[in-house]
């Protein structure tokens, strides 16, 4: 793995806006940024009537432009433009296992519709085992200005996922300079009969202290690990996904897990994870576990 931010880039304003969310994040890690553009016969239907030499320079002169536009902004990004033509998920992910963060763009439908990753994103999501950020465009924020806020983490303290989680979590809040929020939300366990119904507000405290308990413990060695990062534990009953997407609004970045499955079938995501990134207005983390 090389010292190198990827991004992915189409042409398209999501994958503009996550050039731009990368160029800052290799400014901040002092690494290299690769711009990547995939080129494929059958991405855009404009590309299928005209020969391969000319899809080419469309394809270069895409790149091209953004590079400018990228060094003026951040002339002290070390910007590496790359042209490949080949199926975009492959040519992602195996871009992917070779740096050391991806960054793609998502598409943003509106406030009642939300919040598409889109095909390619989900798919390279769900087979790389590396991190992947997914940056929605935001038309209020001028060129240089970053989101600011807080790093956000949703945590399962039960997973496996935690080191991984909050390793990525940890080193971004440090690297931003801003304070982290680690949400974990757990739910009322089952009662069955009315004889339990009387013991439901003891039952409630129980697992709400347990749950703390683990929480201050997977923590444990993150905080000693990073003195200078202001640390809140946001953990109570509730739905992740909700709240996560309500955080989201004034988040700087919000991390989230994706556990890796080797079964063909299904979106390999995780209903939480899923609809986060479908929803939320921050830039979204997804960072893979065992």
């Amino acid at each position: 793995m090389s010292r190198a931010i990827t991004a992915g880039l189409d042409g398209s304003p999501e994958s503009l806006a996550a050039a731009q969310w990368a160029a800052h994040e290799a400014l901040r890690r002092a690494v290299p940024l690769r711009l990547l553009r995939v080129w494929s016969i059958d991405e855009d239907p404009r590309t299928r009537v005209v020969d391969p030499v000319t899809a080419r320079k469309w394809g270069e002169r895409t790149l091209a432009i953004a590079e400018r536009r990228l060094r003026r902004r951040h002339p002290s990004v070390d910007i590496e433009p790359a042209w490949v033509a080949g199926d975009p998920v492959e040519e992602l992910c195996g871009a992917a296992g070779e740096a050391e963060l991806l960054v793609l763009g998502s598409r943003g439908l509106g406030g009642l519709a939300g919040f598409l990753a889109g095909s390619v994103s989900l798919a390279v999501l769900a087979r790389t085992r590396r991190p992947v950020v997914l940056v929605r465009p935001h038309a209020p924020l001028e060129p240089q200005e970053e989101r600011t806020g807080e790093v956000v983490i949703g945590l399962d303290v039960s997973a496996a996922a935690s080191d991984e989680l909050l390793a990525f979590g940890f080193a971004a809040a440090d690297r931003y300079g801003c304070g982290l929020r680690v949400v974990h939300r757990w739910a009322v366990p089952a009662l069955y009969g009315p004889d339990m119904l009387g013991a439901l507000p003891l039952l409630l405290t129980e697992v709400a202290e347990d749950t703390r308990r683990a929480l201050d413990e997977a923590l444990a060695p993150w905080t000693e690990k990073f003195p200078d990062v202001a640390v809140e534990r946001d953990c109570r009953q509730g739905r992740p996904a909700q709240d996560l997407m309500e955080l989201s609004h004034d988040a700087r970045l919000v991390v989230v897990g994706r556990k890796v499955r080797r079964a063909r079938l299904g979106t390999h995501i995780g209903a939480v994870t899923h609809a986060v990134l479908h929803h939320c207005l921050a830039p979204v983390a997804v960072v893979p576990h065992d």
